[in-house]
């Protein structure tokens, strides 16, 4: 899902978020968005919202509302659709997650999946989220990034400045464990694999973040 924050081309409006939709909405990304999304509870933050993936994926019984904040209006009527399957409140704030506009602690859970490999400047964006959640509120996460494989980051390498100007932004060799420790998280329960595909692209981390 794309965090990018700049004048848009037609590419962008027109296309992508149909290829995004398509990409993102694989069943093994919905099995990994199962991992994590129905662990959030309270008032939630979802960072990246996009067109509305993570929805169907959310515990009715535990959540009172989403904000879904994403700067790329254009995927948003995809997620209105899905808002009103989902049978939760949800809000959707059209900005990009460098700058959250709420108080400090004010949620419960923060969201974020498949996002930070497109936010301009992700550890600014992760302080903001720690910023907003509550003393003990949480920050559950999939992302893909960094293979640990040496060839498979040649790859990513190589193939990420290609990477971003196809999919909305998206780098493909972000450091994501680095990335939280930086902001001020500290993660015990990290979790990795391969999901099935060509490695430079398909190494995820998943799991359950706290304020350090």
């Amino acid at each position: 899902m794309t965090q990018k924050a700049h004048r848009t081309s037609w590419y962008e409006r027109n296309v992508l978020p149909y290829v995004i939709d398509a990409g993102c909405g694989m069943k093994p990304f919905h099995q990994q968005r199962q991992k994590v999304v129905p662990h959030a509870a309270g008032h939630v933050l979802e960072i990246g919202i996009g067109t509305g993936l993570n929805l169907e994926h959310y515990d009715k019984a535990r959540v009172n509302k989403v904000i879904g904040l994403d700067p790329g209006t254009e995927m948003h009527p995809m997620a209105q659709k899905r808002m009103k399957k989902a049978g939760l409140p949800v809000e959707l704030v059209g900005l990009s997650a460098e700058t959250i506009p709420f108080d400090e602690a004010t949620f419960d859970s923060v969201v974020v999946t498949y996002s930070l490999c497109t936010i301009p400047d992700p550890v600014a964006a992760l302080k903001e989220m720690r910023r907003v959640l509550k003393r003990e509120g949480k920050l559950l996460f999939c992302e893909h990034g960094l293979s640990p494989d040496h060839s498979a980051r040649r790859w990513q390498d190589r193939l990420t400045p290609l990477w971003i100007k196809l999919f909305g932004g998206c780098h493909l060799n972000r450091d994501i464990p680095a990335l939280l420790g930086a902001a001020g998280f500290r993660c015990d329960d990290l979790q990795t694999m391969y999901l099935p595909g060509p490695r430079p692209i398909t190494y995820n981390y998943w799991g359950t973040a706290v304020a350090d």
